[in-house]
């Protein structure tokens, strides 16, 4: 799988690219030929402290599944952002099984 980490605005550092790796890399338990992901990770320039945006992008073979989520860590917005892309994800194996 091709995994590509854009950090927008801030430089990654190592442990954050390994956690987000890590991440992606465990939703291939649930859809076996998932091409690549593309992850966009931002600092918004707001007051609160949920200024942090990860965008994630994966390409399955017919379709791209995309998932945003905010927080106030990388990690909580990257997590959710999973969250959301797994359940698309099984939701896109069931409809293939179905045709």
């Amino acid at each position: 799988m091709n995994i590509k980490i854009h950090s927008i605005h801030f430089d990654a550092d190592k442990k954050l690219t390994d956690f987000i790796e890590n991440k992606i890399t465990k939703l291939s338990q649930f859809h076996d030929s998932i091409i690549g992901a593309e992850i966009f990770l931002r600092l918004e320039k707001v007051q609160n402290d949920d200024n942090k945006i990860s965008e994630i992008r994966i390409d399955i073979p017919g379709s791209d599944l995309f998932a945003k989520k905010q927080s106030n860590t990388f990690e909580a917005a990257t997590d959710a952002a999973i969250d959301a892309l797994r359940k698309q994800v099984t939701k896109h194996k069931e409809k293939q099984r179905g045709k």
